[in-house]
């Protein structure tokens, strides 16, 4: 079956060897998984959850119980006092976009913390001009970079203190950027330094590819709001689409007064059969969170072994689900993105080659045979086509199909 599959010996020896040494990480792997697990567990009971709640509501939504018990989950859940979780989110760019909108007015100052954020909110913010951006609405973008993978934290209180900020944004994730994912413990450090000269700007946090990798999120250390996507993390490879955004009650209702209509908010949105499939995806959430990880330590460590350099390193501490490589050749970061696509259950036949993406500045490849279409809980590769050709590698339903994905990418590369 191996052979037939393209995976020769030399290979599989290797992958044994590799799977010997990092049991000890999968062992706290699945100590965080059983702790998120009871997590959402309690969740559930104490919303009393029943299948009730899988009705489904059409038109303008009102009164739809599933869909406003989901949000009480999702609050409990990520220490929130409220969320808005919809299907009407389109991306967690768009619930970014929604809540940025939302919180910022002319005049107001948006600071990222955590250097440029993702490329899809360079439009979004201005950085790209666009007539339709933050800047065109006369709000002003400020960005401090990190330093060596930490907080420039002088340089920080220094700003909050001249004023005018309105909100700072940490994007936990390193995107595409080549700069570590940032550690919870790392977010709590720095609120704790903000709150000391201000107590009122907010502090947004994207939490795309975060969810569930530890035992905390942000807003259980001091964070204001948390934005992230359900075809990552939270959705459990189940929710076909979505995003949420979890915070301060008052802050929840202006992002959904921007979603939907003023005087309406929260109230509208029909939820269309999607309950079940989001308290489904949300319950199995923890488990497939720990499979991407255990998919990403794999990678990591046989990919040391034959000579490339990943990020994090295999037994280095983890802030989100992304494995970079570092391949330092084109042909090599093309052939393995073009093997996960073969090692992937959807559209295994296609060749995927790089080309001009919306939203993003380079030529990207993107590797994604996934069930819901741009999921990256489930196993997908991409990459920007410059130097030092790095790819971002994330997902895996199980670890074990994970894991045959990677040896497939690896194959082709060898090929």
């Amino acid at each position: 079956m191996y052979q037939k599959f393209g995976i020769k010996d030399e290979l599989l020896e290797l992958a044994k060897e590799t799977e010997e040494e990092i049991q000890g990480v999968f062992k706290k792997i699945n100590e965080i998984c059983e702790f998120n697990s009871l997590k959402v567990l309690n969740a559930f009971r104490e919303n009393n959850i029943s299948d009730l709640h899988f009705n489904s509501t059409t038109g303008y939504g009102y009164g739809d119980v599933g869909r406003d018990t989901i949000e009480k989950v999702f609050a409990n859940v990520l220490g929130a006092e409220d969320a808005l979780v919809r299907s009407q989110f389109i991306s967690g760019t768009h619930a970014l976009t929604v809540a940025l909108f939302a919180f910022l007015r002319p005049g107001d100052t948006m600071l990222s913390i955590s250097g440029k954020p993702y490329d899809t909110l360079d439009s979004v913010i201005g950085i790209e001009e666009n007539d339709s951006s933050l800047k065109a609405f006369d709000i002003k973008y400020e960005q401090i970079d990190l330093i060596d993978n930490e907080f420039d934290t002088q340089t920080i209180i220094n700003r909050v203190k001249k004023g005018n900020v309105k909100l700072i944004e940490i994007q936990r994730s390193r995107g595409y950027s080549l700069r570590k994912s940032i550690q919870i413990e790392q977010v709590e450090d720095i609120i704790k330094e903000i709150r000391k000269v201000n107590k009122e700007v907010i502090i947004m946090i994207d939490n795309c590819y975060c969810e569930f990798v530890g035992k905390k999120e942000p807003l259980e250390v001091g964070a204001d709001v948390i934005v992230g996507s359900l075809i990552k993390n939270l959705g459990g490879g189940i929710a076909p689409n979505g995003a949420y955004i979890a915070g301060k009650k008052e802050l929840v209702e202006l992002a959904a007064q921007r979603l939907t209509t003023p005087g309406q908010g929260k109230e509208v949105g029909p939820s269309l059969g999607i309950n079940k499939q989001f308290l489904q995806g949300l319950f199995f959430a923890p488990s497939v969170v720990a499979s991407s990880l255990k998919t990403a330590v794999f990678a990591s460590r046989i990919l040391e072994k034959l000579g490339y350099k990943p990020s994090p390193l295999y037994n280095e501490k983890r802030a989100d689900i992304v494995q970079t490589i570092n391949f330092g050749n084109e042909d090599a970061l093309i052939k393995y993105c073009q093997g996960i696509q073969m090692g992937s259950p959807i559209d295994s036949n296609s060749i995927p080659e790089p080309w001009d993406m919306p939203g993003y500045t380079d030529k990207v490849i993107m590797a994604a045979g996934a069930f819901t279409q741009g999921s990256s809980i489930e196993l997908s590769c991409d990459a920007p086509i410059r130097k030092p050709y790095v790819a971002f590698m994330q997902g895996g339903l199980t670890y074990e199909y994970g894991k045959l994905g990677v040896l497939k990418a690896i194959s082709n590369m060898q090929n």
